[in-house]
C-alpha cells in the first residue's frame, strides 16, 4: 500500500480512526477530544490515534507498507475496515463525521477488519504511517502522542 496525500489542519492534530469505532462520540460536542483526558481515554481504548503535530498547516501524509525505526506507534481497532486519516477537526463529534465531501481534510483508506499497530515517523518532511495486524487493541498513554519534525 503506497498512498500519498496532504492534509491542512487548524488544530495541529492528525486523527486516524475507523468511523465505526468512534460512533459513540458522534453525538458528543464537536471538540470533545480537546479535553486531554477524553483524548487519552479513546486512544487507550484503541478507538483513535491523535498525533499532535506542533503547529497548524499543510502536512504531507504517506501510507507505507512498513517503517524502519518508527518514532512511535498506536494500537487501533478497525471494526469496519474504513479508516479516516486526516485533520483532527474532522474527528467524529457534534453530529458530524468525515463524509468524503470536499470540506473534509483527509482520506479514507481500506484495511482488513481487525486490530492494527500504526507506526509513525517523519521522513523527508512527510508523516509516514504503516499499519500492521496485531492481536493488541489497547494502549497505555499518559500524555498526548506527539510527532516531531
Amino acid at each position: 500500500m503506497a498512498i500519498e496525500f496532504s492534509v491542512v489542519t487548524d488544530t495541529a492534530t492528525l486523527a486516524v480512526f475507523d468511523l465505526q469505532a468512534m460512533q459513540h462520540r458522534l453525538s458528543d460536542t464537536f471538540d470533545w477530544w480537546s479535553i486531554q483526558s477524553d483524548e487519552i481515554l479513546e486512544m487507550n481504548r484503541g478507538n483513535i490515534a491523535f498525533l499532535n503535530l506542533g503547529g497548524d498547516g499543510r502536512y504531507q501524509i504517506k501510507i507505507v507498507d512498513s517503517l524502519i525505526d518508527p518514532s512511535g506507534g498506536v494500537h487501533l481497532k478497525v471494526p469496519s475496515g474504513r479508516v479516516f486519516v486526516g485533520a483532527g477537526e474532522d474527528t467524529s463529534g457534534g453530529g458530524l463525521e468525515p463524509d468524503g465531501s470536499d470540506a473534509m481534510q483527509g482520506q479514507f483508506i481500506i484495511l482488513e477488519v481487525g486490530s492494527y499497530y500504526m507506526g509513525y515517523k517523519v521522513d523527508d518532511g512527510a508523516i509516514c504511517l504503516a499499519f500492521s495486524k496485531t492481536d493488541v487493541s489497547n494502549n497505555s498513554f499518559v500524555d498526548s502522542a506527539r510527532i516531531s519534525f
